[in-house]
């Protein structure tokens, strides 16, 4: 008798395979909209792109990708995101390693092509502490902006407190409302792959392991907060956000 082929991790099935490319190109889009605006701005000279606009763009995109293909794989597009979810039970660990390198292959995809057509200009688009922030206090900022990203993210795919579509307002939301009163420390990063993707493509590592270690170490602190506020995860309906379900 033939053994028995899990879907989630066998790469010839239709599913993971579509799971894992709707991570890349998810991925693609948001790190391709959050670095743009600073490569946009060194190429043409000025503010064509404002820090407002700049800061918006990436929730704007985040929420439009939750809705157009939040089914198909969760819409994780971030490493601490798909490690929270796994953590809390919603997301089986075995499909975690392709989910991070479908997000990392889309984040170093998309700085490759604005590298590519628009051309390197030192740190424009990369996120770097700002003046006066030591690498350090960058690492607090980030692990407190994401631990608030990520405990958005298991709220609103949990429980009662699912929302459906709506998630998408509130995730995106939150995204450009911490990039709107934080960019200017840290450049409000809040996912370790849509830094060091660009970082690795532009040859700027400045302050690389804060954008690393503080979006990791936010990941156990946010899944203990969902713990305390919501009890223990693998809930149906956080599994269903968590995992996609085509």
């Amino acid at each position: 008798m033939a053994a028995r082929v899990d879907p989630i991790v066998d790469c010839t099935h239709p599913a993971w395979w579509r799971r894992c490319f709707g991570e890349l190109l998810g991925t693609f889009f948001l790190v391709l909209v959050s670095v743009g605006p600073g490569v946009v701005n060194q190429r043409l000279g000025d503010e064509a792109v404002s820090r407002t606009a700049a800061v918006i763009a990436p929730g704007l995109m985040l929420a439009s990708i939750i809705l157009f293909m939040g089914t198909v794989s969760g819409a994780h597009l971030n490493p601490s995101v798909t490690l929270a979810f796994a953590l809390r039970r919603d997301f089986p660990w075995r499909r975690v390693p392709s989910y991070l390198a479908a997000q990392f292959a889309g984040a170093v995809g998309a700085a490759a092509l604005l590298a590519g057509l628009l051309g390197g200009h030192g740190t424009a688009g990369l996120t770097v502490p700002g003046p006066g922030v030591g690498t350090p206090l960058a690492l607090v900022w980030e692990l407190i902006l994401t631990v608030g990203l990520i405990s958005t993210i298991l709220g609103t795919a949990s429980g009662a407190q699912n929302v459906g579509p709506l998630a998408a307002v509130a995730v995106g939301g939150y995204l450009a409302l911490g990039g709107l009163w934080a960019s200017p420390l840290t450049g409000a990063s809040m996912n370790a792959f849509r830094s060091l993707g660009p970082a690795l493509v532009y040859g700027q590592g400045r302050g690389w392991w804060a954008y690393l270690l503080g979006p990791l170490l936010a990941v156990p602190v946010a899944v203990g907060i969902a713990a305390l506020l919501r009890g223990p995860g693998g809930g149906r309906a956080s599994r269903r956000s968590a995992q996609g379900r085509y």
